[in-house]
């Protein structure tokens, strides 16, 4: 049985799909942790420790608040509470900060700065596992021990208003909870006034002990438009009133049953200088906690700047103040100022409760324990405490119960905070069976060597080792971009050297570029057919009939030729200054910062429709007539969609009043998308059937790009659309001055085009942070939260560059001849050139799996390399779909 090229090359990503699965399965495990606590309700708290006495306190304390609120909103940064527009727009919360009963912190959320594995911290003061920021899409039960599982069992009534990730995380836990949809990120006021208009209902009735609120606006303003936008500040604006509301009310009820409350106010995360989050940088992890109480004294004059504390420390602080058990894997410390104005043996007596979980939980998880530094300070503390009870039993109140009262108190808390930081650096449990076999499975992709290597295929190969290698450094991770900048721009001189050779040495290197030619996209094809293929079983390239090469251009063609790789090198000098992207200097300004600022819209508008128009003039020329028009109208309404939302302007659009969701606008162009590509899946179809009619499949399988093209051009921010230009542009200019007269190969082409997929990957704006993730992508033309198309949309978008270039690859070599033999050999490649990156990297991150820097630098990574090899597969399959079709031809 004879098995095709292509075939066996998209068996073996299949394969390598299966392996990066089963490696990230057990580099991300998914631990099922029991709900049920009945063995530890079973066993009463710790009691006090005492020396040559019995503690007569056995059970845990009584609740320090009668009601606690939660007021988290959704990617509160801290410079927006304590920083200059928090006085701006937040004075009844700056002056509680300032002047009032509360205590404030900076607390610092751990990657990935997404909101379901940040609601599971701040309930469980766990550290939940990166896989979760997929996880978050479609939040399951949370069956790990948590604060709020603790209070349902405590009797506690819970009302819940928000995101509805907390309905998902605890379901049937609230008696009486409106959820509100998260990913719908084009609404930033109807999901903040549904939680709203329940408050004042709320506040009136006393049949509560929880109350939740988890408001979404501020995050979605920051993912369409930024930190910078004007409408932060009205949205900062109104979730201080709502603050001052609940405290005040708050206020008047302790008034009536002399009993604290207490209200908290936090955010899950932060976002980033493009307003999005998910990764590490500062913008993202530092996040306010703001603890509010008349149980809190303040003396006159008090300043106090906010502490950095972890945002594990608040389910400790939670369990503590409703008189509940901490959660059994907590690694966060109590907040000690939340309890500093209580009696010395009450303080000492929380204290201790917390040190016991954590020295437990640091039995279960490292077999050293008794060397640890921090279980050999609580044995110091709890042997001090013990001390001080027998003292205080015996009524003493001398200054020497006062000195070692502080001393214990002192030794606790430094036993706090080594206790967790050493279980914060257990959180990483792999499975290092399913990692060794998912790598296995990687490498065993196959190589054929290339009989004879030109200079190109040196540069080629050096660049992908040099990426390669490169993988092995956090920093290199970071500016990822900077690596594939440099590896274009090499390519690109190596081109022009070729060019210039061929030029002006055509004579001396004639021989060698025949050999080259006549060996077109055929003879680098891999030997998988019954273990050989013969150059007699394909049919040659089309080129190697009719020889062309560079002396055959003549006038303006020669020369454009010529000065073809320093065009396509000024393309890309001007793309990296469009978009700041990385770590290091993604804060730096650009001209993409320039272009979406409010003063200059106008520019904006006038980029946005000269770039439709160049894309319309590039795209349509091997478009059918039909397709013509729907590119043209698509095209049209992208810009309409673009006006209608309020990033571009009509001439005659003076104001903001026509500002909408343009939903109509944007589904105009989706019709139009989808009629392109179901006419060019039509003309493929027929291509099958009327097997002789080689143009038909030609210009299906540039439909289909041209309706990925228009899609595109939907998705991308309208500052975003020279890069689409530019795209396309260099894809023109190296067809016909560079692939065509140099007559390469398959190998070599495809290599270019996934260079280049890669490069525009980062010309784009994103990097290996998953912060640039554009998610309002994913909602364009939908006017509520569906999980399938959403996803599509968001992916679609981050993966435009690679997609685009695979895209194209497919419609030149099907252009350029009608063998199967030049797609089957770029399925080949483009699957050995995606495993070499993979196979590596997957190593990289078994050795590192300990770094500092594995959760925010190497794990992104792995999410963006796994993804990319699910791209391949699509690939590679619809490669090997046109294998069989050029085969039956």
């Amino acid at each position: 049985m004879r098995l095709g090229s292509g075939t066996f090359a998209a068996c073996c990503v299949v394969i390598e799909v299966l392996g990066v699965a089963l490696f990230l399965r057990g580099f991300f495990p998914a631990p099922v942790r029991s709900s049920s606590r009945t063995e530890h309700q079973a066993e009463p708290p710790a009691p006090e420790p005492s020396t040559g006495a019995s503690s007569n306190w056995t059970k845990l304390p009584p609740p320090l608040f009668s009601k606690v609120v939660i007021m988290l909103i959704d990617a509160l940064r801290d410079d927006f509470v304590f920083g200059s527009k928090g006085v701006k727009f937040m004075p009844y919360t700056t002056y509680l900060v300032e002047k009032g009963a509360s205590h404030s912190f900076v607390a610092e959320a751990k990657p990935p700065t997404v909101t379901m594995p940040r609601i599971k911290a701040l309930m469980t003061g766990s550290l939940p596992g990166f896989i979760d920021v997929v996880r978050n899409l479609n939040s399951p039960a949370l069956l790990e021990d948590n604060v709020i599982t603790q209070a349902k069992a405590a009797g506690k009534r819970m009302i819940f208003y928000g995101d509805e990730t907390w309905v998902k995380l605890f379901p049937q836990h609230f008696v009486e909870y409106d959820g509100t949809t998260s990913f719908f990120v084009s609404d930033y006021t109807e999901v903040d006034d549904n939680v709203t208009r329940h408050l004042d209902k709320v506040l009136k009735r006393g049949d509560w002990d929880v109350l939740i609120l988890h408001y979404l606006g501020l995050d979605h303003i920051g993912h369409i438009s930024g930190p910078s936008s004007p409408l932060i500040g009205h949205k900062l604006s109104e979730m201080d009133s709502i603050l001052m509301k609940i405290h005040t009310s708050l206020l008047s009820e302790e008034r009536e049953n002399l009993s604290p409350n207490l209200l908290v106010l936090c955010g899950d995360h932060g976002m980033s200088e493009t307003g999005s989050h998910g990764a590490s940088s500062m913008e993202e992890v530092n996040t306010p906690l703001i603890l509010i109480s008349s149980a809190f004294e303040r003396k006159p004059g008090d300043i106090r700047r906010p502490k950095h504390v972890q945002q594990t420390d608040l389910a400790a602080t939670l369990a503590i103040g409703l008189g509940l058990p901490i959660p059994e894997n907590s690694v966060g410390s109590l907040l000690f100022p939340s309890i500093e104005g209580r009696p010395v043996r009450e303080q000492l007596r929380f204290l201790h409760l917390n040190a016991v979980q954590l020295s437990k939980l640091l039995q279960e998880n490292v077999p050293s324990y008794k060397k640890e530094p921090g279980f050999e300070q609580f044995k110091m503390a709890e042997r001090l405490h013990g001390n001080w009870i027998r003292l205080y039993l015996e009524e003493n109140t001398s200054e020497v119960l006062f000195n070692l009262g502080t001393k214990v108190r002192r030794q606790y808390l430094d036993a706090l905070r080594t206790l967790s930081l050493s279980l914060s650096r257990q959180v990483a449990q792999y499975d290092i069976y399913s990692m060794l076999v998912g790598t296995v499975m990687v490498l065993e992709n196959p190589a054929h060597p290339n009989s004879r290597w030109s200079e190109l295929d040196v540069v080629i190969l050096l660049g992908t080792m040099g990426h390669v290698l490169s993988l092995g450094a956090s920093s290199f991770i970071e500016e990822e971009h900077q690596t594939w900048y440099f590896l274009v721009n090499t390519l690109c001189l190596a081109l022009c050297h070729e060019i210039y050779r061929n030029c002006f040495l055509g004579d001396d290197c004639e021989p060698r570029r025949c050999s080259h030619g006549e060996r077109g996209f055929v003879n680098t094809a891999p030997a998988l057919q019954d273990g050989s293929i013969g150059h007699d079983e394909l049919e040659p390239h089309r080129a190697s009939k009719s020889p062309t090469s560079l002396n055959t251009l003549r006038g303006w063609e020669k020369w454009m030729a010529m000065a073809s790789p320093w065009v396509i090198l000024t393309c890309c000098r001007l793309l990296r200054s469009l978009n700041q992207t990385g770590v290091q200097w993604a804060h730096r300004p650009d001209l993409g910062h320039w272009l979406t600022s409010s003063d200059h819209k106008a520019e904006l508008s006038v980029l946005a429709a000269l770039s439709l128009i160049m894309i319309f003039a590039l795209v349509q020329r091997r478009c059918s007539l039909t397709s013509k028009v729907a590119m043209a109208l698509g095209l049209l309404g992208v810009y309409c969609y673009r006006a209608a939302i309020g990033n571009v302007l009509f001439p005659w659009q003076r104001d903001s009043k026509d500002i909408s969701k343009g939903l109509i606008e944007a589904r105009f162009v989706h019709v139009f998308v989808l009629g392109i590509l179901f006419t060019g899946t039509k003309d493929l179809l027929k291509s099958q059937v009327i097997a002789a009619d080689f143009t038909i499949k030609t210009v299906g399988l540039w439909e289909i790009y041209s309706g990925l093209v228009l899609l595109a051009a939907l998705l991308f921010r309208p500052h975003n659309l020279p890069v689409l230009v530019f795209s396309l542009l260099i894809q023109t200019i190296m067809t016909k001055f560079i692939w065509k007269p140099l007559r390469h190969d398959a190998a070599e082409i495809t290599v270019m085009h996934y260079w280049f997929g890669q490069a525009f990957f980062y010309f784009q704006g994103n990097s290996n942070n998953i912060a640039t993730v554009d998610i309002s992508a994913g909602f364009v033309g939908l006017d509520t939260y569906v999980e399938v198309p959403a996803v599509f949309l968001t992916a679609f978008a981050t993966f435009a560059g690679p997609v685009l270039w695979a895209s194209h690859l497919v419609s030149f070599l099907s252009s350029e001849t009608s063998s199967g033999s030049a797609l089957s050999h770029a399925c080949f490649c483009y699957a050995l050139i995606c495993s070499f990156p993979v196979s590596a990297y997957i190593i990289l991150v078994t050795s590192l799996r300990y770094h500092l820097f594995i959760w925010s630098v190497f794990s992104p990574k792995l999410l963006y390399e796994g993804m990319h090899i699910l791209i391949t597969a699509a690939i590679c399959v619809f490669f090997t779909a046109m294998d069989q079709t050029n085969t039956k031809s």
